[in-house]
């Protein structure tokens, strides 16, 4: 559970009174700051600290900063009594958590900021970063790009981060990219001026942010989408604050077959917008990594298990009420000359449905104000491409196709880690969809009149050897194996393998395929799947 230590609910609380002020400056960030920071850090003239007060970053960028002073640095975040070389450094979960919001809240990213690399945040790790070349060679050769996108510093704070990365990685000059070239001289002359220019201290963005009202996010939101291996789902998912940023959240709704959903959790939210929830759904955990809206009226981010972060969806919640919008159609997408049932998910859902030229409404098999149920029928002349269907004003696409050719499985490429078999890292999965794909009028395919059609859910799936070497070292046998209906790859267990050839362990490089069957035909796609072993360094932000 998400908390704040009972000084800081207390002092929030009663801040009418000088006894009341006195205990918010002593349980505040500010206050912790100069505690455990003033050992190292000099105060500035503006009433800051050295070093600290020149950076801004995401909730994410300050934990990391502050686990690597208590890795590196000795710092303790802990009631002085338990302080003491025996007992060794303390943590206080809540002392950290004070530090990290007090920090984000005050020296964060603006959403307009923060946007463009949200795939970090989220964990949405199957990504191949488009960076400038020179910053990738540079500083995303051991790190993602995204990493030092999402923060902000000073010209001076850029050239000490080169200071810093010699000290702390002296190799970085003489590794892979680094001795090409006279590295120092590069990162001082060229990486630090284009950092300091594209992602500096004083933004226009963060002072019009930090000058805004910031929204209440409590309410009831509209949260729907596919949860990999349980299907297509829609729920309510209610929300109360406890305190200033901090929220209570149940969820209730079901699957479209019917099975119900339900689960509760918690949620705090930093720098305005950024929210953080820690949700328990029928037994799963899972993590929401959302960013609200200036106007509180929708968030947007990825939901994903806690242990697993490449299982999950991407997630538009909207509020219960409002004008008619339609979140989801489940498929979004109906083939000339069939019949097909569509579900539509959304609020405002009344009156009769307005359909694309040449799709009839057969009846409407149910209908709320959040789910309208549709049984439709399309001409086999009916106009293929994205058509509009629309419900009380509000319209969502539904692709017309006349055949689905070809298979477009999502991610291109995954990366699955052995794990498990007694060792500290667990097994961390891979997961993948497929897309449809009508190559259209003329047949071919990658032309502009090919239609990308929704998820389909009646795919098989296998996996195959990538290469020769793959085959003759049976990584199909060893690597780990495919949910053949849900596209869950599960890897094998760690450690030496003595059925392997020098009992090496059990990573592979794989092809994973998808199959469909189409008009008595198999339609087909693929993508690549590296089983690689554990990650043992693993902070929040990679």
């Amino acid at each position: 559970m998400i908390r704040k230590s009972m000084a800081t609910v207390v002092a929030l609380l009663t801040t009418t009174s000088f006894q009341a002020q006195a205990l918010t400056e002593e349980a505040s960030g500010k206050s912790l700051l100069n505690k455990h920071c003033l050992g190292c850090h000099l105060p500035t003239e503006d009433g800051g600290l050295s070093r600290i007060s020149n950076q801004r970053k995401t909730p994410e960028g300050w934990k990391m900063s502050i686990l690597r002073m208590s890795l590196m640095h000795g710092l303790s975040l802990g009631n002085q009594e338990s302080d003491s070389k025996e007992s060794g450094n303390t943590f206080d979960p809540d002392s950290m958590h004070t530090l990290v919001k007090y920090l984000a809240d005050t020296q964060g990213l603006a959403p307009q900021e923060s946007q463009d690399y949200r795939y970090l945040l989220e964990q949405d790790l199957n990504q191949v970063e488009e960076f400038d070349p020179e910053l990738a060679v540079m500083c995303g050769r051991c790190h993602s790009s995204a990493r030092f996108a999402l923060q902000r510093r000073t010209q001076e704070e850029w050239n000490l981060a080169v200071d810093f990365h010699l000290g702390q990685y002296p190799t970085a000059e003489y590794s892979l990219f680094g001795r090409d070239r006279d590295w120092l001289k590069t990162a001082r002359e060229q990486s630090v001026p284009e950092l300091a220019k594209r992602f500096p201290f004083a933004a226009e963005e963060w002072n019009n942010w930090q000058s805004v009202a910031k929204p209440d996010l409590s309410g009831n939101w509209l949260i729907s989408g596919h949860l990999p291996g349980k299907g297509n789902f829609s729920a309510v998912m209610s929300v109360t604050a406890t305190e200033k940023d901090y929220y209570s959240v149940t969820v209730d709704g079901e699957y479209l077959d019917g099975t119900p959903l339900s689960g509760r959790g918690d949620s705090i939210v930093y720098t305005g917008y950024e929210w953080r929830g820690l949700i328990t759904l029928d037994d799963t955990k899972y993590k929401q990594v959302l960013a609200a809206t200036a106007d509180g009226d929708r968030l947007a981010g990825r939901m994903y298990e806690k242990d697993q972060d490449a299982i999950g969806l991407h997630l538009n919640a909207i509020r219960e009420h409002g004008d008619a919008f339609i979140q989801h159609v489940f498929p979004a997408h109906i083939r000339q000359g069939e019949t097909a049932t569509l579900t539509l998910i959304g609020r405002g859902l009344r009156g009769e449905p307005d359909l694309p030229e040449g799709i009839s409404l057969d009846k409407i098999i149910e209908q709320t104000d959040t789910k309208m149920v549709l049984q439709v029928s399309a001409q086999r002349d009916a106009t293929a491409g994205n058509q509009a269907l629309t419900v009380a004003g509000a319209e969502v696409a539904v692709t017309v196709y006349s055949a689905i050719n070809a298979l477009q499985v999502e991610p291109a490429y995954a990366v699955a880690r052995i794990g498990g078999n007694g060792g500290s890292e667990p097994k961390l999965n891979a997961v993948f969809r497929a897309r449809g794909v009508d190559f259209g009028a003329d047949g071919k395919p990658g032309t502009e009149d090919d239609l990308l059609l929704d998820y389909l859910d009646d795919v098989e799936w296998k996996t195959v050897p990538r290469d020769e070497v793959a085959e003759k070292d049976e990584d199909v046998k060893f690597a780990g194996s495919m949910n053949p209906a849900t596209g869950v790859f599960t890897p094998a267990d760690a450690g030496p393998n003595p059925q392997r050839f020098r009992s090496t362990n059990n990573a592979g490089n794989l092809n994973v395929q998808a199959s469909l069957s189409e008009d008595d035909q198999q339609v087909t796609g693929s993508a690549r799947l590296l089983v690689t072993v554990q990650r043992w360094v693993n902070p929040p932000l990679k």
